[in-house]
């Protein structure tokens, strides 16, 4: 598979300019997309994690779409085994760092005493599998999103409906943009298992990239995990039982009642309406903006999802 610039990605940076009124922004170009442009997300490939009430005894609930095949395919496995397993119930959100991270899993992961035994059937991953080699899956139309060249890869683009990156003989890999799900792990060889998770909440930390495990992203609920207070300890790890806030469940989708089960769809990167959404992205023209940008990083052109209504 070879990176190609994307035609109408080329044109936009050197189109002329357009008067404001006549733009539609992004948003407005996602509202358009013919229905046939969406995808619906499984409900095996669904989530579901749920939180302690607030203070205001509002449920907190976190829905986190899997990553894919070819993708970090062990971890997922794994990630499976345990919701099935339900063990997670109980856990909690361990550490938060401001601008980087909110991560969960077994307060007492470290100590072997204490930590909280791991269910049979957990694969080991090893670090080449962070990188996927070249295969061919029909690639979004929307090849090169930044311009001349990405600062982390030769090339970042989108498959199957999520940012990657990519090297010049074709293998790509998933980016660490806001929202993204990635294993915690300890140093290398370690690749962790799955039980540790965690989500972007800052500025995209690509440097990561390459380096741990991404198995998904958040597609509702940030806001229950990037507004908890900053642990207080070292990278922001919660230092006492009560700073923490506790996981009642995650579950897969598809182990809830049928009429319980929430239902998504993502915009297909591959179609006509992503072209133009990643176009608009890289070059506002709509009223509130006065000089287009001329590109724009990956991490800055979020995949539309959105929540449908049950059948």
């Amino acid at each position: 598979m070879r990176f190609a610039p994307h035609a109408a990605l080329a044109l936009a940076l050197a189109a002329a300019p357009v008067a404001a009124a006549d733009v539609p922004s992004p948003g407005e170009i996602v509202a358009a997309a013919p229905a046939a442009e969406w995808v619906a997300i499984a409900a095996e490939d669904l989530l579901i994690m749920t939180l302690t009430p607030d203070a205001k005894g509002r449920t907190r609930r976190v829905v986190i779409q899997l990553m894919p095949a070819p993708f970090s395919q062990g971890w997922v496995g794994n990630i499976r085994v345990l919701a099935k397993a339900h063990w997670w119930d109980g856990t909690a959100v361990t550490r938060v760092q401001d601008n980087y991270v909110a991560q969960w899993g077994d307060p007492d992961g470290e100590d072997a005493a204490k930590a909280k035994p791991l269910p049979a059937g957990l694969r080991t991953m090893a670090e080449s599998e962070y990188v996927v080699p070249p295969y061919h899956d029909g690639e979004s139309v929307v090849r090169r999103v930044t311009g001349p060249r990405d600062f982390y890869a030769d090339r970042a683009t989108f498959r199957q409906g999520w940012p990657v990156a990519g090297a010049k003989d074709g293998s790509t890999w998933p980016v660490h943009c806001y929202g993204m799900v990635g294993v915690g792990r300890n140093l290398s060889p370690d690749t962790g298992t799955g039980a540790e998770l965690y989500t972007v909440i800052g500025h995209a930390p690509r440097h990561l990239d390459r380096n741990i495990a991404l198995v998904g992203r958040v597609v509702e609920g940030i806001e229950h995990l990037s507004s908890l207070p900053r642990g207080t300890g070292p990278l922001g790890v919660y230092e006492t039982a009560e700073e923490r806030t506790p996981i009642v469940s995650i579950r897969l989708a598809s182990e809830l009642p049928a009429g319980e089960r929430p239902r998504f769809e993502y915009l297909s990167t591959e179609g006509a309406t992503f072209a133009r959404y990643v176009e608009a992205r890289a070059n506002r023209r709509d009223a509130f903006f006065i000089t287009p940008a001329g590109g724009a990083d990956v991490c800055n052109v979020p995949v539309p999802v959105r929540r449908v209504a049950a059948r």
